[in-house]
């Protein structure tokens, strides 16, 4: 006779094995609410609120810009790394409007900061 064995799905034989961990499927472990978190949620936080008063300052041309980069404002570290158009342009808006627009540029410098 014939084995008649059916698997479905992981089968794992371990003999005599040490410091066996288990299947990786690729999942990932995130720890939610680390130090640094806060301080990227912190910092995005603060860009957004300077951002809305920066708003009066602006010609409407510069608050569709700063509008549109509203919703690229996340705080997610790898979102953000790829949106650096979008925070340059804020970031070139800030500076053309001069002292008024000096806390949006520095809040940028500490977003960037945090981005490595």
């Amino acid at each position: 006779m014939s084995d008649t064995s059916n698997y479905y799905g992981d089968v794992v034989n371990v003999n005599d094995g040490e410091n066996v961990v288990g299947i990786n499927h690729g999942f990932v472990v995130q720890n939610e609410g680390t130090a640094q978190d806060a301080e990227l949620r912190a910092a995005v936080t603060d860009l957004t609120r300077l951002l809305g008063g920066l708003r009066p300052e602006l010609t409407p041309e510069q608050v569709r810009t700063v509008d549109d980069a509203l919703p690229a404002l996340t705080p997610d570290r790898a979102a953000l790394r790829e949106r650096g158009m979008v925070l340059a342009s804020v970031a070139q808006i800030a500076a053309t409007v001069g002292e008024v627009g000096r806390p949006v540029v520095e809040a940028l410098g500490r977003l960037l900061a945090l981005l490595g």
